[in-house]
């Protein structure tokens, strides 16, 4: 008896170590689910395109990236950015079925940034996220260079000239981009780094906020057309986020240094509102492509209201940073931040924690709840 029981179990570690080599192997070989993954946004995307320029909007030194493999790289986070959940691969093995499956978009590595993508590495995506951009122009300009919504869209026009070349016409190109998904997620520094510093623009003086939000509209829309017109028909529109309950302005605007300030909200519900109804404006004019909404807000509001039940403790102060909530300025060079970070939201004055982007990012791709994407998740998207 105990013979056979040990050739039984023999014979199940063999089992088991062939099929972790198997899943391995073959996950590792698996396709992602859609061939390119493009991505236009700000600071919560950037992952370094704003290294090599002019701008005090940088987060290339430690200890961002602390926690990412390979260390700084411009992310303003200590590990992935949201786009980074979305599109990586994630693999787990399920040993009763020998095989793995692969969350996510299912890309093995991270899109690059348009500053140093180069040749076929291309046909994978590029990220054209620049912090401090906005989508006016003039958005940011106190932090120095920056590329807007504008000027991001147009990096995309010379990558899409690019992908002509190497595919041989524009017909290949087109019918390539139409597979691929695209993530815009621009408006934040159009709140917070320009309409509310009327002392260096005079936006809140020439726009109620009403106003301002449908020009800001008007001009993406004009961006999103242009992006279409050069061949992108899988678009996830993403919505701006609680910047009343930032760090920054909680240290600068709330009495207690917990009480989100709710005219920034009330303004970012404004133009999240807008950009709703622009995804069923879009498709009903387009027919032939598909337009999403992501609901940011309000995932960034559950772990806001109910942060236990995300692991989160610390819901009002940056992991770094310095002054009042860790929120007056970003991490300094070389700065110690908090040993816990997985209980922070916020790993600096503005921008969220890896474990929070994980967040953000999963219930984008996957919607956990009816109000997290609309009319469908990226998941759907990316199968259409």
């Amino acid at each position: 008896m105990g013979g056979e029981l040990k050739k039984w179990l023999a014979g199940c570690v063999v089992v088991m170590v062939v099929v972790l080599f198997q899943s391995t192997r073959y996950g590792a070989e698996a396709q992602p689910q859609v061939p390119c993954y493009f991505i236009f946004g700000d600071s919560l995307v950037d992952n370094g395109n704003n290294n090599n320029i002019a701008s005090l909007a940088k987060a290339n030194y430690m200890p961002y990236g602390i926690d990412f493999p390979g260390g700084p790289t411009g992310r303003f986070s200590n590990g992935k950015t949201t786009v980074d959940v979305i599109g990586n691969s994630y693999q787990r093995y399920f040993l009763s079925f020998a095989k793995s499956t692969a969350e996510q978009l299912g890309f093995n590595g991270y899109i690059p940034p348009y500053a140093t993508a180069r040749g076929r590495n291309i046909l994978r995506g590029v990220n054209y996220a620049s912090a401090a951009a906005g989508i006016r122009d003039e958005t940011g300009q106190q932090l120095g260079g920056r590329t807007s919504m504008t000027a991001q869209v147009n990096n995309y026009k010379n990558t899409v000239s690019q992908v002509v070349n190497i595919l041989g016409d524009e017909a290949s190109a087109a019918n390539y981009l139409s597979k691929c998904i695209y993530s815009v997620g621009l408006g934040s520094n159009d709140y917070l780094n320009n309409y509310f510093m009327p002392s260096t623009y005079s936006t809140s003086r020439q726009f109620t906020p009403d106003q301002y939000a449908d020009v800001l509209i008007q001009q993406y829309a004009q961006q999103i057309r242009n992006l279409y017109n050069f061949g992108a028909r899988k678009l996830a529109l993403i919505g701006v986020g609680q910047l009343g309950c930032s760090p920054n302005e909680l240290a600068q605007n709330s009495p207690d240094g917990r009480t989100c300030v709710q005219r920034i909200n009330s303004a970012c519900q404004l133009f999240n509102n807008r950009l709703k109804s622009l995804v069923d404006n879009l498709n009903n004019n387009f027919s032939d492509a598909k337009f999403i909404y992501i609901n940011a807000y309000g995932i960034f509001q559950d772990l806001i209201t109910s942060p236990a039940s995300f692991g989160f403790r610390v819901t009002n102060a940056g992991c770094c940073g310095v002054g009042r909530n860790n929120g007056q300025i970003t991490c300094l060079p070389f700065q110690t931040p908090c040993p816990n970070r997985n209980a922070y939201i916020f790993w600096d004055a503005f921008h969220p924690t890896e474990a929070a982007n994980i967040i953000l990012g999963r219930r984008s791709y996957i919607a956990q709840s009816p109000s997290d994407a609309y009319p469908m998740d990226i998941r759907r998207l990316a199968q259409l």
